[in-house]
């Protein structure tokens, strides 16, 4: 009797691992997919940048919150602030975005929401929902409505092109109010 149980329990264990080998060979294999990360690479809070040219301060940027992507882009989603400086060193014109972003492959900043520029030595200010900014060719440009105020006019249009420091400008769709000396 003893001989039968052992001869059973060595034939049930011998099943059960051919049932396993069985089991673990009919289960599919699955390939895995490769995710990339599209993140930012790299994250800052409040950051200050400053660009100097022959040690003399040129830009200088402040932002709360800053990413950089694989790609060399960068991302400020809760805006910044930045001033530009002439060769002597003196605060020409500031610049101020709700968010902006870097895209360096065109090698263009775009500002939105509420964006302000001030020519500090002309005594002009720039307002638009939409800004971008050639550095390159130190061109800014928008398609959205602007606001241009100075010393007795305000002008108003829908689109425009100009230098950086805002010293020659063009607005497409110009209206507005202007003060006239006769």
């Amino acid at each position: 009797m003893m001989q039968f149980q052992l001869r059973t329990s060595i034939l049930g264990g011998a099943l059960l691992v051919g049932l396993s080998f069985a089991l673990v060979s009919c289960v599919s294999k699955e390939t895995t997919k490769i995710v990339e990360y599209e993140g930012p690479l790299r994250q800052a809070e409040n950051m200050v940048m400053y660009r100097t040219e022959k040690e003399k301060m040129k830009v200088i940027l402040q932002a709360k919150k800053f990413n950089e992507f694989q790609n060399g882009d960068q991302e400020f989603p809760e805006g910044l602030y930045i001033e530009f400086y002439d060769d002597l060193g003196n605060k020409t014109s500031t610049l101020r975005a709700n968010s902006a972003y870097f895209f360096k492959q065109e090698y263009k900043w775009r500002g939105r929401g509420k964006v302000e520029v001030i020519n500090l030595t002309e005594g002009q200010q720039l307002n638009t929902e939409e800004l971008f900014w050639k550095p390159d060719t130190k061109k800014i440009f928008t398609d959205k409505f602007v606001t241009i105020t100075e010393k007795n006019d305000v002008i108003y249009g829908t689109g425009m092109v100009a230098n950086q420091d805002m010293t020659n400008y063009k607005i497409l769709n110009t209206s507005g109010k202007l003060e006239v000396n006769e």
